[in-house]
Parts: structure tokens; C-alpha cells; sequence
């Protein structure tokens, strides 16, 4: 059972990267330019979402009835999605063997580089918070309170998304600088004033608020450096958003 395990995880992180690389281009392409950040915000918007309100549910579901039940209601979602995908999505044309953007020349285009990096830190940093909070919060005796607390993050999350997708065209730097200084804010308070639990909460929303657009910020700005070598940019950000929360879980355990 164990080796079955391993294996459908291993699967599911390639699908999941594979899709991810793909979609933000993709949303970006459907898109005319002036709309472009805000396509990326829309497609993107499933991750925190997927984080704060996904695995709560997928959890309460597991023991309300069973974990099956949790992953049966997965596959059907997943079948229905990939109909209205077939039915209903654009298709556009890809790119021929010859126009295909080199990953190491990606690298070597003004810009590129210091997205990747901040990415790099900044999903780490984020996943040592965001896959320990649970232990956090049983050690301040709140543990019962994780679903809401993770609610509360969820929320404000989506008030960020909404936010950067207004706001992404004109103010990407700032947006950016304010999501981290946000994040770090509320690192601080629950790592300094985390014996009153309405701090722990101020601290959620806080999180929320920086993290939710992280994502759309963060390929925006690969997209927007990479130029002609977007497609590359977006899919070495991916890899890195991926080994950052593998490192992540391995740096917090």
C-alpha cells in the first residue's frame, strides 16, 4: 500500500506540474494584452483556493463519511471538468520544433532571474508556515480551531486576488513588495504574540491578504521578463514553486 501511495503521489505532482506550466500561458494567450494579468489572476485563483478551502473540505468530507468518499467525489469532479474543457474551452495552436524557447537562453534574458529567485524564497518560506500551521496551533491549544483559521486565511485570500487582478497592470512592483511585507507581518505576530488568539486570527487575514495573488503576481511578472521566452520562464517557475514546497515540508519537518 505504501509503494501505491508513493507512486499515485509521484503521478499526481507530474500532472499537476505539467498542468500548471501550461495554464497561465494559456489564460495569458486567450486574453488581449490589456486583460492579460487579470486571465492569469482568474485561472490562478484555484491554488490558494485549492490550499485554504480545498483541503479543509476534502478533510471534513473524509470524516464526516470516508477518505474514499473524498477522493471518489475528486475523480468525479475531475471527469466533469475535462468534458466542459472539451466542449467548451478554445483550443490554440502550439508552437512548431523549431520556435520551441530554450530553457538556459530563458535564463540568460534581463529579468528572468531574480523572478525565479524570489519565487524560490518566497514558496519556501511560505510552505514551512503554511504545512505546519496545524501542530502550531495544537501547541497554542487552538488545534480544534485549524478549519477556521484556515477559513479565515481562505477569505482573505480571495480579497487579494481580487486586488491584484484590479490592480496587476499598473502596480506589479508594488503589489508584490506589499504581498511580502504582509506575509512577513504576519509571520512575525505569530511567532512573537501568538499567546492571544485574536492575534492569531489578525495574523491569518494578514497571510491571506499577501499570499492569495502570489501566484498571478509572480508568473505575470516571469511572463512580462521572459518577453519571446515566456513559455520557458513559466515552466522553470513552476519547477521551482514545486521543489521550493518539497524543500519547504523537508526544511519545517
Amino acid at each position: 500500500h505504501y509503494g501505491l501511495t508513493m507512486a499515485a503521489r509521484f503521478v499526481a505532482g507530474v500532472a499537476a506540474g505539467l498542468a500548471w506550466a501550461l495554464l497561465a500561458g494559456y489564460a495569458r494567450r486567450m486574453a488581449p494584452a490589456h486583460l492579460q494579468g487579470k486571465a492569469i489572476a482568474i485561472a490562478m485563483a484555484g491554488i490558494p483556493l485549492a490550499l485554504s478551502l480545498g483541503v479543509p473540505a476534502g478533510t471534513f468530507l473524509g470524516k464526516v463519511t470516508d477518505w474514499r468518499v473524498a477522493f471518489l467525489a475528486m475523480t468525479a469532479l475531475t471527469v466533469v471538468l475535462l468534458l466542459w474543457i472539451v466542449a467548451a474551452v478554445p483550443d490554440h495552436p502550439g508552437q512548431g520544433r523549431g520556435e520551441r524557447p530554450r530553457m538556459l537562453r530563458a535564463l540568460r534574458v534581463p529579468g528572468v532571474t531574480p523572478v525565479l529567485f524570489v519565487t524560490l524564497v518566497f514558496v519556501l518560506a511560505h510552505t514551512i508556515l503554511y504545512a505546519y500551521i496545524a501542530p502550531y496551533l495544537d501547541d497554542l491549544g487552538l488545534g480544534d480551531s485549524a478549519d477556521l483559521v484556515l477559513l479565515v486565511f481562505g477569505v482573505a485570500s480571495l480579497a487579494s486576488i481580487w486586488v491584484v487582478g484590479a490592480q496587476i497592470h499598473h502596480r506589479l512592483r508594488v503589489l508584490t513588495i506589499a504581498s511580502t511585507l504582509l506575509v512577513a507581518v504576519a509571520a512575525a505576530l505569530l511567532a512573537v504574540l501568538s499567546d492571544h488568539a485574536a492575534l492569531v486570527y489578525v495574523a491569518a487575514v494578514l497571510w491571506g491578504l499577501g499570499w492569495g495573488g502570489v501566484p498571478t503576481l509572480l508568473q505575470t511578472a516571469a511572463a512580462d521578463a521572459g518577453g519571446e521566452a515566456a513559455d520557458a520562464a513559466q515552466a522553470m517557475l513552476v519547477t521551482l514553486w514545486n521543489g521550493a514546497m518539497a524543500g519547504g515540508g523537508v526544511l519545517g519537518g
